[in-house]
């Protein structure tokens, strides 16, 4: 860590707007006008669109992912979190992996955690339940899928087969919907190489409380990927939610009830619990309260924005809307992060700020291979599209959204490889226990007991 006596700039999350904000400041900043230290229990951010052709094999999970370090070659990259900040002394606690929390001074602080999975006290969904907000989870939903094809390949027992050919995902919104497309898509390919598994075995459920899916890219487009997905053989319930899923047995609220080992659960987020520990000003959902200039209310020396925050909407409330909020996407923590870093230079150096303001350019969805929903707005217009083109334009806007060249052209390469290649559909499940097969052959062995013959002898001999 620095020992410099330089202000410090404390970044909260290294996350999309974390990583976006402090390459900002960096820009901005003289040299040596003030140091910027991220703090995050990952060394990497996640560009979460991507996490969907990360779990069904379509990019490389490595590419999803950009290193803090190395796009942030002047900053202060700390591996731990932030449990507590006194504002008082302006003063934050940080853990780090390993050893004992420490105090770290700060002058400016950035608050940028994002969000967690939104989850309900539902019967058996922690010990069932795979989530879709980190890469690991990707990864492990796409070794989990295939080994459920494994097992169903080669058991005989017909219930085991039933429970793991169904697949359950929960939650309608862009994450669940597009999950569900594009692992669909994975686990249709990898039938064609199973002799005892056709896709006609398996059994897709989409569930979601709401009365349609994809609320995100209007209901016309809501209702065709409804009907794209049932078309492909999904079965979706809506206006329904899950009420239990103990042992991999899941009753929904309509009745329905079925045995699956594979529940998907993306039902929505919620911000980042750790917040409440910060004694900041919080809205009623437990969002940080900001200003339009993203300051936290309050304050002069406190900026907030992305998934954890709670920013007006500006070009909603001029048409109309006076209760508008800036929703949690990516579109809108892009932009924020970059006025976020400027006008944290611009309060060190005691200048005005500005309002964040951005109206909506749309929004894109993938639903597998060639498969999307696509709504972009121009001005007053709305062009609605479906089907390849749409599929064009996510990942278009996607490829080019995520951050630096390095991963751009990653991802790029892997699009265009798979374009020539196959589909990769082996499970690597193994990696989760490593040392498991080592330690097998490692450990001790057990010290055989003596003939009973032997002993008697030598008990009469003695």
């Amino acid at each position: 860590m620095s020992t410099t006596e330089r202000p410090r700039i404390l970044v909260v999350g290294g996350g999309y707007v974390g990583l976006y904000a402090a390459r900002r400041i960096q820009k901005k900043m003289r040299y040596g006008e003030a140091t910027v230290t991220v703090v995050d229990p990952r060394s990497y951010m996640t560009y979460q669109p991507f996490l969907p052709e990360a779990a069904a094999g379509n990019i490389s999970p490595r590419h999803v992912v950009v290193p803090l370090r190395r796009v942030l070659p002047k900053a202060e990259v700390l591996t731990g979190r932030v449990t507590t900040i006194d504002q008082d002394r302006k003063v934050a606690t940080v853990s780090p992996l390993v050893g004992e929390a420490y105090e770290l001074p700060f002058d400016y602080l950035v608050i940028a955690l994002g969000a967690v999975s939104r989850t309900f006290p539902i019967p058996g969904l922690a010990e069932q339940g795979i989530g879709m907000k980190g890469v690991e989870e990707a990864i492990g939903l796409r070794n989990h899928v295939l080994e459920q094809l494994d097992k169903a390949d080669s058991t005989t027992d017909e219930e085991i087969r039933r429970k793991a050919l169904t697949f359950v995902f929960v939650g309608g919104g862009f994450a669940g919907a597009e999950t569900i497309g594009e692992v669909e898509d994975m686990a249709r390919d990898a039938a064609k190489y199973y002799k005892n598994v056709s896709r006609e075995d398996m059994r897709f459920i989409l569930v979601d409380a709401a009365d349609k899916i994809l609320p995100e890219v209007g209901p016309k487009l809501g209702k065709y990927g409804k009907e794209h997905l049932e078309g492909r053989g999904v079965e979706v319930y809506l206006s329904t939610s899950m009420d239990s899923c103990v042992d991999g047995h899941v009753v929904l609220k309509n009745g329905l009830e079925v045995d699956s080992s594979t529940i998907v659960w993306t039902a929505g987020v919620k911000p980042n619990p750790a917040l409440a520990r910060y004694g900041l000003p919080l809205g009623p959902r437990g969002h940080v309260d900001c200003e339009p200039t993203l300051q936290v209310k309050g304050t002069d020396y406190i900026w907030a924005a992305g998934d954890n925050a709670q920013v007006p909407d500006l070009v909603g409330r001029k048409a109309g809307n006076e209760n508008a909020w800036c929703p949690p996407n990516a579109q809108h923590a892009l932009r924020q992060a970059k006025v976020l870093g400027d006008n944290v230079v611009s309060g060190m150096r005691g200048f005005p700020q500005k309002d964040y303001a951005h109206a909506n350019k749309g929004a894109v969805a993938g639903l597998g291979l060639h498969k999307g929903v696509a709504m972009i707005v121009m001005g007053k217009m709305k062009i609605k599209l479906k089907g390849r083109l749409a599929w064009y334009m996510h990942r278009g806007y996607h490829g080019l959204a995520m951050p630096t060249w390095n991963r751009k052209i990653r991802v790029f390469a892997d699009w265009t490889l798979a374009m020539f290649l196959k589909r990769e559909v082996v499970s690597l499940g193994a990696m989760e226990t490593p040392r498991e097969e080592f330690y097998e052959a490692a450990k001790p062995a057990p010290v055989a007991a003596a003939p009973k013959e032997k002993t008697e002898e030598k008990a009469k001999a003695s």
